[in-house]
């Protein structure tokens, strides 16, 4: 008895602590080969990074993500790694290693950056989170040019001009692989038109066109589907409440932090909509801010067709009613400061 309780404590002993032995990596068996494609996340240990890291290790489409960031990068990877799903994960930390990180990827999707705290307009994170895009994009036109880009680093009105500037000073810009995340927008206005419908927010879906700040977030309620009518009060209830739905968490979290797991939610759900249109799904349709010709507007948020080329068509608003007509003039004209401010940040 004795013998067989020593024995089963040398055999624990053993396994906790395996006598000169050391698995090295290059010797394992061969990963990531299973079919899919290669998704990089720039900011992944942050309040967004982290959360859409773990959605995008349950998408069946990955086979291979890449965790980039300047910090905790290697605990992430670590804890994201030990789920049983099939994507291969590995961690990249610091400037130093954001080459590897981008080198072969498919789709890279950025929310680098500081977050809105209260009292933080969005224009207060620009000088911050300009640097940050700027840097990022830089490696993405040297390692990985031809590659899709989910922008969700705030304020997204700025930062979507500032990758194109970087793009283009690097000669690798192509329009229709730059896209400005603005699916958070679609969710929130899903969700609130559903509580006051009364319908599951699945089932419904909401146009929402300009930016992503502000009076910029416009909602197309008089194209909701499935079709509906709004009174007046309640179109000015749900487009105020879809245009300050950030303001909202941010205050209810009352200094800790921004909306981090719905964007998470929504950016995971925007990304697997590129991958399927980079496979080649038909009618992949989302909203984006993208390089647009909808508006005297060098870039604008629309419906837009994903496909293998990224953006292959950027859909017309449609019909507006009076109400949008006028949202729509307020939108472009907060949009386009927003916009030049991000071009003259690279030109200057």
């Amino acid at each position: 008895m004795e013998s067989s309780s020593s024995q089963r404590v040398a055999r624990i002993a053993a396994h906790l602590n395996p006598p000169n032995f050391e698995l090295r990596r290059e010797e394992c068996r061969a990963k990531g080969g299973a079919p899919g494609f290669k998704v990089a996340i720039l900011g992944a240990a942050g309040g967004i990074g982290q959360s859409l890291a773990l959605l995008m290790k349950m998408n069946p489409l990955v086979s291979v993500l890449h965790l980039y960031d300047v910090v905790n990068s290697p605990g992430v990877t670590a804890d994201i790694s030990h789920m049983d799903t099939t994507a291969v994960v590995r961690g990249f930390l610091g400037q130093p290693q954001l080459e590897a990180a981008l080198t072969g990827m498919d789709l890279v999707v950025i929310p680098a950056g500081v977050p809105r705290k209260p009292g933080m307009t969005r224009d207060d994170l620009f000088n911050i989170n300009a640097g940050i895009v700027r840097t990022l994009c830089e490696g993405v036109a040297k390692c990985c040019p031809n590659v899709v880009v989910n922008l969700i680093s705030n304020p997204v009105n700025s930062t979507v001009p500032i990758a194109a500037e970087v793009f283009k000073k690097a000669g690798t810009y192509n329009p229709k692989r730059l896209l400005g995340v603005t699916a958070l927008d679609v969710t929130r206005a899903n969700t609130f038109v559903g509580e006051v419908l009364g319908l599951d927010p699945k089932t419904v879906d909401v146009p929402v066109v300009g930016g992503h700040a502000g009076v910029t977030i416009l909602p197309l309620l008089s194209q909701v589907k499935p079709p509906c009518s709004f009174t007046p009060e309640e179109t000015e209830y749900l487009t105020k409440r879809i245009q300050d739905g950030g303001t909202e968490v941010v205050q209810a979290k009352a200094g800790a932090g921004s909306a981090t797991l719905s964007m998470a939610y929504a950016a995971a759900k925007f990304a697997d909509a590129c991958l399927r249109g980079l496979k080649g799904d038909a009618g992949v349709v989302e909203c984006a801010f993208v390089a647009s010709e909808v508006t005297e507007l060098p870039f604008f948020a629309s419906k837009v067709r994903l496909g293998r080329a990224g953006a292959e068509e950027v859909y017309q608003l449609g019909p507006l009613n009076e109400y949008e007509r006028i949202g729509l003039e307020k939108a472009k004209k907060e949009l386009a400061e927003s916009i030049q401010k991000g071009t003259n940040f690279i030109k200057k």
